[in-house]
């Protein structure tokens, strides 16, 4: 039987198309070192920077170093299961974290799975690690309070939706306190919180659970866990995955979020060792020259947005911790430049009673006034002032000299301003019960209170005010003014009376 050319060349055509749809072409490579949380790889010469891999152990990693001949690849999870020799593959997509309303209430490890041992989170979508922070014409101004709850933060460095406020301090002066308390005082606003956890103790970040859900504060927030077991990759990770949380709930459903890193020293530290594995120019204090870049393309995702893009807002809180006050350090100034201002903590203030210990000489907003109502505005305004010349009068005081009359009374208003700061952890203040004390005692009405009482004071007035006079109260909350204040002045007189005289 004679078989015709072209029936042939037609059967053989048809082969090849079908085995071109069937054959698979991928890129792979060779581990060639591997430890400490860092793969050399050679043979993925298309790689891309920030691009994931897998390794034959089917753990996964993130391009971070482009040579000629080799890659550096960060592994994120246990690099003790991958050895010399193992095969890589590219998969073709940068690194991207779950993220949804699902993960409200959980504590997640930087590529969102669980670790509170409640199940799998059912992740609505995902959102890549890193995105390029909104321009110019997509943001507005920071013109809406954050209400921190803390009478010393919310008077004279107050927050905006959308600001970046740095809480830094040495260690055991209350950073983490201020931060918790944020959190806390959001119940009820709208206002959905992410944790994010660097480098701590896993008992450290339980306990911060713990007191979270205690007071109710779980349900609205989100715990992202890089706890000091785990590898440097994953705590260098971890803020940016807990930014981008945060962006779902910004962009997707229009809302306000705050995002709490505690702390990029940590995050700084754990990027200085993959960068020294790496075999990259160590810079200043050993950290590699783009360590700025790290934390400022990190901050800078932080907005208010406009209004075409629904207004929402991502508020960061970053916390730094100093060594022995070292303010002019590498990272603390670095992040200092890059935030809206700073709430800077003393541990000689913590040691002596005065609880948060923030000073304000040092602590600002770059924000000022914008974030703050107009009640608050007003009566606050001379507040910092007065506590600057009150530590200066203490000083000239302490040197024995003889004081007038005008000077004692300054000296003593600004014991009673001091005592009026202090403020127990875990106990948010609403803004019209803070604008009411801060007014009893910027108007001096507090000057027949012995200094010893003022705390005892403060909640008994609070309480009356509530009790008898609720109208006053919800009047600054509704209007942000204080309409009255002669009334607001004859009710803290009347009640100064009665408390002294008893």
């Amino acid at each position: 039987m004679k078989i015709k050319t072209e029936e042939i060349k037609s059967i053989i055509r048809k082969e090849i198309s079908e085995y071109k749809t069937k054959l698979e072409v991928g890129e792979s490579g060779t581990v060639i070192q591997v430890g400490d949380g860092i793969a050399r790889v050679h043979g993925l010469s298309n790689a891309m920077s920030a691009e994931m891999l897998e390794f034959e152990s089917g753990a996964q990693g993130m391009v971070l170093n482009l040579e000629e001949d080799i890659i550096g690849v960060a592994i994120l999870g246990d690099y003790l299961t991958i050895q010399e020799g193992d095969k890589v593959k590219r998969l073709n997509t940068v690194l991207s974290v779950p993220c949804g309303e699902a993960f409200l209430g959980r504590v997640v490890n930087p590529l969102g799975e669980p670790l509170d041992n409640k199940g799998a989170i059912n992740a609505e979508s995902r959102r890549p690690l890193e995105v390029v922070a909104p321009g110019i014409a997509f943001r507005q101004p920071v013109k809406e309070p954050l209400q921190t709850g803390i009478k010393a933060i919310d008077s004279m460095t107050p927050i905006g939706r959308g600001q970046r406020e740095l809480i830094i301090g040495d260690r055991k002066t209350g950073k983490t306190a201020i931060a918790i308390d944020t959190i806390i005082n959001q119940k009820g606003k709208g206002v959905v919180c992410v944790y994010v956890a660097v480098g701590q103790k896993a008992s450290t970040v339980a306990g911060v659970v713990q007191k979270l859900a205690r007071e109710g504060a779980m349900d609205y927030t989100i715990v992202v866990a890089a706890n000091a077991s785990d590898p440097a990759p994953l705590q260098y990770i971890a803020p940016y995955a807990g930014t981008s949380m945060a962006e779902y709930f910004m962009y997707e459903k229009k809302g306000h979020t705050l995002c709490v890193y505690d702390d990029l020293s940590k995050q700084a530290n754990a990027y200085r060792e993959l960068s020294l594995l790496l075999r990259r120019p160590p810079g200043r204090e050993a950290y590699p020259g783009d360590i700025f870049y790290c934390h400022s393309r990190l901050l800078e995702r932080s907005a208010k947005l406009s209004d075409e893009l629904g207004g929402g807002s991502l508020t960061a809180l970053p916390i730094i911790e100093t060594l022995d006050g070292e303010v002019a350090a590498y990272i603390p100034t670095n992040v200092i430049s890059i935030t809206d201002g700073q709430i800077y903590l003393l541990p000689n203030l913590f040691a002596a009673g005065v609880r948060p210990a923030v000073d304000v000489g040092i602590s600002v907003s770059r924000v000022g006034g914008s974030a703050q109502i107009k009640a608050m505005k007003k009566y606050a305004g001379s507040l910092r002032l007065d506590l600057a010349q009150f530590r200066e009068l203490e000083a000239f005081a302490q040197m024995g000299t003889e004081l007038d009359a005008a000077t004692q009374r300054q000296i003593d208003r600004g014991r009673r301003l001091v005592e009026l700061l202090k403020q127990m952890q875990y106990v948010p203040l609403d803004v019209s019960e803070q604008v009411v004390t801060i007014y009893a005692g910027t108007e001096g009405l507090l000057d027949r209170v012995p200094v010893s009482d003022i705390i005892e004071f403060e909640e008994l007035l609070i309480q009356h005010l509530k009790a008898s006079h609720p109208a006053t109260l919800k009047g600054i909350e509704d209007t942000g003014e204080l309409k009255d204040p002669d009334t607001l002045r004859n009710i803290i007189t009347d009640f100064v009376t009665q408390y002294v005289c008893n």
